[in-house]
């Protein structure tokens, strides 16, 4: 299968590449993580200027339309310099304009979608809970109880990105315990985050830091009819075909990591000196680079397929999941590769590769641990079930 850009995807690319170069540079990138407890609104406002919150946006509501291979191409564009502050546009393309795009009412989209156009309306992702992490269905302590004219919420949500300067929060919650399955039950809410009875507070944490991830905590918070997502009780079956188009743009974040990391690793090497040389002639080094290289091809064919499926309509539920568990492992391996190049610059914070590091560890964690992910594959292949 042919998996390259068509002509109008490749142009695309280049200009995106060119506005990062110019508007989002990397020494930008780091300034912003050295302000780690300021969120970056410059960058979301650059975002909306560029006209990224339209992306994957049907243009009946502003948007400027483009599949999954157009999406993937912004992630891994602006990840080659913002690395894992990329989320910062990926978590309201998802949960704003990817969830209220597919199962929003129409009166919902015609109020949400063009604010999200506009970069009106942030939005944060609350699925996960204390002490649950990957056993998301096992965990789930957060329930809403019907009330005249809506819901009353009651529970605790973790790792919420950005919650705490988003406008809306894309809530999970358990609305029946009286059902066979844990699946079942559950319902998707579009929570207003300055709620009364919705408490944020920040998590201090190794990487992205200049976004932001928070617990909320909510306690009689009022959800009104109008902001539940699609049928009460069906949230389960809402949220799977999701998970592909999730998978593919963390991997396509790993993906702009390992060609930030290349390009600083090529560049530091065909400068820097010792022993008499550019240390691009030692041999090790260049195994280094060769292991880096190949490791991108490999992840760049396996994101491309599970793309490419996903734009025509196709299964690619274990390609989505293979190419997330590659790619993640490949950013991480050659970050630590790029920091061993640099050697005690890629120590240093005036440099990207730790940065590299530290925010595509991430990525091997969630939204599904690698280890998850395997299990997941190898119960595709006809093993039995290890959850």
């Amino acid at each position: 299968m042919d998996f390259s850009y068509r002509q109008e995807e490749e142009d695309f690319r280049r200009v995106v590449r060119e506005w990062v170069d110019q508007e989002v540079p990397k020494s930008w990138a780091r300034e912003l993580e050295r302000n780690e407890h300021h969120y970056p609104f410059d960058l979301w406002d650059k975002f909306t200027e560029a006209g990224f919150h339209g992306i994957g946006i049907d243009e009946a509501y502003g948007g400027s339309g483009g599949d999954v291979v157009v999406q993937m191409i912004v992630a891994r564009e602006l990840a080659r310099s913002l690395a894992g502050l990329t989320w910062i546009w990926g978590i309201t393309s998802f949960a704003g304009g990817k969830s209220i795009g597919l199962y929003g009412s129409e009166e919902q989209k015609r109020r949400f979608l063009p604010e999200i156009v506009a970069g009106k309306a942030r939005f944060s992702i609350g699925f996960t809970e204390p002490g649950g992490g990957t056993d998301l269905l096992g965990a789930m302590r957060t329930s809403a109880r019907k009330v005249d004219g809506g819901w009353v919420v009651n529970g605790h949500k973790t790792w919420c990105s950005a919650s705490h300067v988003a406008d809306y929060i894309l809530l999970l919650a358990r609305t029946d315990s009286a059902v066979e399955k844990r699946h079942q039950g559950l319902s998707l809410f579009v929570l207003p985050a300055k709620s009364q009875g919705v408490t944020i507070r920040e998590i201090p944490k190794l990487g992205m830091r200049a976004m932001g991830s928070c617990d909320v905590f909510l306690d009689d918070a009022f959800i009104p009819d109008e902001l539940l997502l699609g049928e009460p009780g069906e949230a389960w079956y809402m949220l799977l075909p999701t998970l592909n188009n999730e998978r593919i743009m963390l991997s396509s974040f790993c993906l702009g990591i390992l060609d930030g990391v290349l390009e600083d690793a090529l560049e530091y090497m065909t400068h820097r000196e010792a022993f008499g040389h550019t240390i691009g002639q030692f041999q090790a080094l260049q195994h280094y680079i060769a292991n880096i290289a190949m490791s991108r091809k490999q992840a760049e064919l396996c994101v491309m397929e599970a793309a490419t499926l996903q734009a025509h309509g196709k299964p690619a539920g274990i390609e989505a999941t293979m190419a997330k568990v590659i790619a993640s492992e490949a950013a991480v391996n050659a970050a630590d590769l790029g920091i061993q190049i640099l050697g005690g610059m890629g120590y240093a914070a005036e440099t990207d590769m730790q940065r590299y590091w530290r925010d595509a560890r991430l990525f091997r964690i969630g939204p599904v641990t690698n280890e998850m992910a395997r299990n997941i594959i190898a119960e595709n292949l006809g093993l039995p079930r290890s959850f």
